[in-house]
């Protein structure tokens, strides 16, 4: 690990928390590098087809004419720089971003090995310079080929020391990811701990309503037993008013 300093001084290594994961780097570690290899990539795939409209390429100079060599040596190495970039650019894993700094170190490599080993491999020539200028003729051969491919070599490999290295930022960084990570969950288990009590809520109400209106509905039922139906009513009344004139002369038998 990259030891840092302060205004107080160096810090001890010892003293560091190191904890969080080791595979979580910052996105900002490889944005630069990956960007310039981005654009290094597009121009290595893309410059043989459109620098004879420039009257800047190798021949055969005529634009967008595909042949073997262009396609192994000059899009093929390109492309693999392109996605490379890509790659480091966007990703925030250790692993995957050295991942794309190792394309670019390839892609690179390919930019100025190619062109010596065509012959040996069958793929086609890289044709000659169009320039009649010395010194054009050898800026072209840098731009198409050997320079380029030495400035993505540079980045690539810088990039990859870059990765190599675990500093007290990307501690940090792993740290920030993990507390989003355990707020996020938290956040999750609380809105359905929430969910689970306002529907055993429900549950409750829905059974206390069920019992009242049970409860409810047995005092009625109860009520409506003790009491006669109408036509017995009735009939319990006419009964009740003839016996009474019989009682009443039972209990006075001067009358």
């Amino acid at each position: 690990m990259a030891v840092e300093s302060t205004d107080a001084g160096p810090v001890d290594p010892g003293r560091i928390d190191t904890s969080g994961s080791a595979l979580r780097v910052p996105r900002s570690r490889g944005a630069l590098g990956g960007l310039l290899l981005l654009i290094l990539g597009v121009w290595g795939a893309l410059i043989p087809f459109i620098g004879p409209l420039f009257s800047f390429a190798f021949t055969p100079d005529t634009a967008w004419t595909w042949t073997a060599a262009r396609g192994w040596l000059e899009v093929l190495p390109g492309a693999v720089t392109a996605v490379g970039g890509l790659v480091l650019l966007a990703s925030a894993n250790r692993i995957t971003a050295s991942l794309g700094a190792w394309l670019g170190v390839a892609g690179g490599a390919w930019f100025v090995v190619g062109p010596q080993l065509a012959p040996v491999l069958h793929v086609g020539s890289i044709g000659t310079p169009t320039s009649t200028s010395s010194g054009v003729r050898a800026l072209e051969s840098l731009a198409y080929f050997y320079g380029l491919g030495a400035v993505i070599l540079f980045l690539a490999a810088g990039a990859l020391g870059r990765l190599s290295v675990r500093s007290i930022r990307d501690v940090k960084a792993a740290r920030r990811r993990q507390a989003e990570v355990a707020r996020t969950r938290a956040a999750q288990e609380r809105a359905v701990r929430e969910r689970v009590l306002a529907e055993r809520g429900q549950g409750d109400r829905g059974v206390e309503q069920n019992r009242h209106a049970h409860r409810h509905f047995g005092l009625r039922r109860g009520a409506s037993q003790d009491q006669p139906a109408p036509g017995e009513q009735s009939d319990y009344q006419a009964a009740h008013s003839q016996e009474q004139p019989a009682d009443a002369s039972t209990a006075n038998p001067d009358r």
